[in-house]
């Protein structure tokens, strides 16, 4: 049996009104009244998910609780919170796009806080070949092959017009990844490749084996913002992660 296309635009539709339902019914189910819920959608890094961990282990014992966490891009980030129902996001952008995002998250109706401002440093292997040079370049780094993540698009333009604003062009290798694990498998398993991210924490570099170098040459300084809908009022559970992301953050920055 195949689809039609007006059977996947009536299926689209059904799919979205049933999920209203649904969500009609939690809204009056005593049992989820009482539940405590957390969500937050992120950027991949180091220091908000150390963050995400230590505050795993300041839920309630005695509360019904969920909890949501999701790793994406800004763009996805923005979505999850106007669209799919999260509370929190945090998004990264380069600073010479802070007016661009500014009025983009208030014409959406989206609050925004600075959580931390850095640039990128050279995550690699312990065995890459500059693992133990001092003053490095950001030319010399980019020799190697990177590993990037796939969805680095600026959001809130049309695709044609969409940038790949944190890669480098003068960089010809690199490999594509959708999530933290990977990377660091990869950076631990090839000693030729390289990655570019913010402050991670000493130990997570000795889990896998690595070195973060700071590197001369020009860099664009990154800030990290954290945003929810206006009309929201933070939760107890909400102050407590941010409380957390906070203290990660000055152990790193």
């Amino acid at each position: 049996i195949v689809v039609t296309p007006e059977g996947i635009v009536f299926l689209k539709h059904a799919n979205k009104i049933l999920k209203q339902v649904d969500d009609l019914e939690k809204l009056f189910d005593k049992s989820e009244m009482t539940k405590k819920k957390f969500s937050i959608t992120v950027p991949r890094a180091s220091y908000i998910s150390r963050a995400f961990a230590n505050f795993s282990k300041c839920l309630d014992k005695e509360s019904d609780i969920e909890i949501f966490y999701k790793e994406t891009n800004s763009q996805y980030a923005v979505k999850n919170i106007l669209e799919d129902g999260y509370n929190l996001g945090i998004i990264r952008y380069a600073e010479h796009f802070d007016k661009f995002f500014k009025e983009s998250l208030e014409e959406r109706g989206l609050s925004y806080e600075l959580i931390a401002e850095f640039r990128h440093e050279a995550v690699m292997s312990r065995n890459h070949p500059l693992a133990e040079k001092e003053n490095l370049s950001r030319d010399e780094v980019e020799k190697y092959i990177e590993i990037a993540h796939a969805e680095p698009f600026i959001p809130f333009v049309p695709i044609e017009g969409a940038k790949k604003e944190d890669l480098s062009e003068s960089n010809i290798r690199r490999i594509f990844v959708f999530e933290r694990a990977s990377q660091f498998e990869i950076l631990s398993a090839n000693p030729e490749t390289f990655m570019w991210a913010s402050p991670m924490h000493e130990s997570e570099l000795e889990r896998y084996g690595l070195v973060q170098k700071k590197c001369t040459g020009d860099a664009s300084t990154y800030k990290d913002m954290i945003i929810y809908k206006k009309n929201y009022r933070l939760s107890e559970l909400d102050n407590i992660f941010i409380s957390e992301l906070l203290k990660s953050k000055r152990e790193l920055f």
